[in-house]
Order: structure tokens, then sequence, then C-alpha cells
């Protein structure tokens, strides 16, 4: 009888869902057989084991643009991973896609980010041998970091994870709503925060942008779900107009010229990167002190980059108070 309640949703789906979409019942499966759950389909049970991990509660304390914002309304890792599910799920909604996995891929898709938000990764990419890139790390938190042993979820969830960034040819079309929710969400939040921390004002935004996508948040956000919207609803792809997308990229181009690479938004990105640096040459020499989740990878693969695990697992705060434990000298009592 227990059954009935997952095959029923599968059933559900069955009939609800539109040709493209991936039926839970269709998963190609997790790296190590699982017992079905009674209730919940395979993909709703990845959203649940992202949603309870460690590794998701952490993106509360990691930058996503601002370090260290004294307000209380800036966004940090976790507020846009939220905003990401929330842009996702509406879209997978409408297109009768299926809306679990959506949301399972939203939910880790950054979950593998550094501290200080593409500062830190920046350094890391440049000092790990074979680079670093956020989005294979957080397919690699959640193979094989979580708990020590990953947490074993489906592969459409893990390649929809990694696959996340613009440009990446995820194997699902719920895969590609999530990057495209993805830059819909940081634009858009990101132009909120830099007017609210007054780097950016509303004058300053390119007028063609204003014109086609709309002049506030909400506006610009329901202009840009509609048009993906109109563009894909049942085709075998996910795509925006050409207008449309001119101006999302003229927007993207005139945030990484005025916020991303601004001096005063990022004037204590410097520091901080400093700080990723000092503390991933110092673990990288003292590598075997390591937590034994970490050091249990040293053979397979090597002290950079489990060095490099042990870093972007650090919260903001967790970094800074490791740099003042190992590099700045205790009060003499």
């Amino acid at each position: 009888m227990d059954e009935c309640y997952r095959t029923r949703c599968e059933e559900i789906e069955a009939m609800t869902l539109g040709r493209f979409a991936k039926r839970s019942a269709d998963t190609k499966g997790r790296e190590y057989p699982l017992p079905p759950c009674p209730v919940r389909t395979p993909f709703v049970r990845d959203r649940d084991r992202i949603i309870h991990c460690k590794s998701f509660r952490r993106l509360k304390h990691k930058t996503q643009v601002f370090l260290s914002p004294v307000g209380d309304h800036y966004r940090t890792r976790l507020t846009h991973t939220l905003e990401v599910s929330q842009i996702a799920r509406t879209i997978s909604r409408a297109l009768r896609l299926n809306e679990d996995l959506t949301e399972a891929i939203a939910l880790g898709h950054d979950i593998g980010h550094t501290p200080f938000g593409h500062g830190g990764e920046s350094v890391l990419n440049d000092l790990v041998p074979g680079g670093f890139e956020h989005n294979k790390q957080s397919r690699r938190v959640v193979e094989k970091l979580e708990n020590g042993v990953g947490l074993n979820l489906t592969f459409e969830v893990r390649d929809g994870i990694e696959n996340h960034k613009k440009n990446s040819n995820a194997a699902t079309l719920e895969g590609h709503v999530v990057s495209f929710a993805d830059r819909i969400a940081y634009i858009n939040h990101d132009i909120d925060d830099a007017i609210r921390a007054g780097v950016l004002s509303q004058a300053q935004l390119p007028k063609s942008c204003v014109e086609v996508l709309g002049a506030t948040h909400g506006e610009r956000i329901n202009s840009m779900i509609l048009d993906v919207l109109h563009e894909s609803y049942d085709k075998p792809a996910i795509s925006m107009s050409d207008t449309v997308y001119a101006q999302f990229e003229l927007l993207r181009d005139f945030m990484f010229q005025n916020v991303y690479l601004n001096h005063e938004a990022k004037r204590e990105e410097d520091k901080a990167k400093s700080m990723i640096a000092a503390l991933y040459r110092y673990h990288l020499q003292h590598v075997k002190e390591l937590p034994s989740e970490f050091t249990k990878y040293l053979d397979e693969d090597g002290p950079e980059r489990v060095t490099a695990d042990y870093i972007a697992c650090m919260t903001d705060r967790y970094a800074v108070q490791d740099y003042k434990n190992i590099f700045v000298p205790n009060d003499w009592i």
C-alpha cells in the first residue's frame, strides 16, 4: 500500500508533464543503488537531501556580490539560490517540465561555491593545478565531499548542477531552465543590491534595457520569464527571443562594467583574495592536519585538490576566523 504514494505521483507526471520533460520514472539513476522511497519520487528525494545537508546551510554565510554587508537586505549565496529556485520553478511549471527536478538542480547549483564569491573562486582557479570552477565543485560536493561520501543523487540532478553556467549543455531541459534562471536572478537582484548600496542609480541603467525589459526589479524578471515561455513552449530547447536576449546580455555587460568590477563595490575584495591565497598555501603545507573527511581523498586526488576542497567549503566568517587563528598573534595575557 505504501508504494502507491510514489507510484501515484509518477502516474500524475506521465499524464501532466510535457513531451520534453524528464519524468522521474525515466531517471538514469544513482551512482549507488538505493531502495525506492515509498512516498517521494527520485527527484523529490534529491531535493530533500540537498536542503538537509550542511553544505546547503553554509550558503547563508557566503558572499553573493557585496562582502560582509552591514545591511540586512543584501543577498547572500543562499538567498540567491532561493531566488533562482523560484524563477526556475515558475518557468518549468508553465512549460510543463518536471518542477521537482528543476528545484533540486536549482537548490544545489551553487553548493560548492567558495567563500567571498567569485573573488575566492578566481584565486583557487589560479592556484590549483587543473583550475577551479564552482559548478564542477558543486558536483564534487554532492558526489563525494558532503558527509565524506556525497549525497548519491540522480544523474539528472548532478548533471544539471554541473552544467548551470552559461553555454553549458545540460542533459535535460530542466537543467537549461536553471541556467537561464540563474542569470535572470543574479542580474536583477544584483541591480537591486547595487542601488541599495549606492553603487548604482536607477537612472544609470541602459535606456534600451529599461524600454524592453522594464524599469523595476519585478517588471524585468516578468519580461524575461514571459519571453522564455513564449520562445520555449512545447519545444526541445530553452531560449529567449533575439530582442530580449540582446537586452539581457547588454544588461549583464553593464553590470560587469559598473558593479562586478566596480572599485567601490569590490573595495574589500583584494583583501579577501589575499586571505584565501594565504589560507590555501598554509593548509597545503599542512594538508595531513585537515579533517579526515578531506584527507581520505589525498591519495586519489592529491594535496592541491584536497586543500581546495577544504577552502571552498568555508563560509566567509569561518575563513576570516581561520586566517586570524593562523596568522594574527593572540593577545598576551
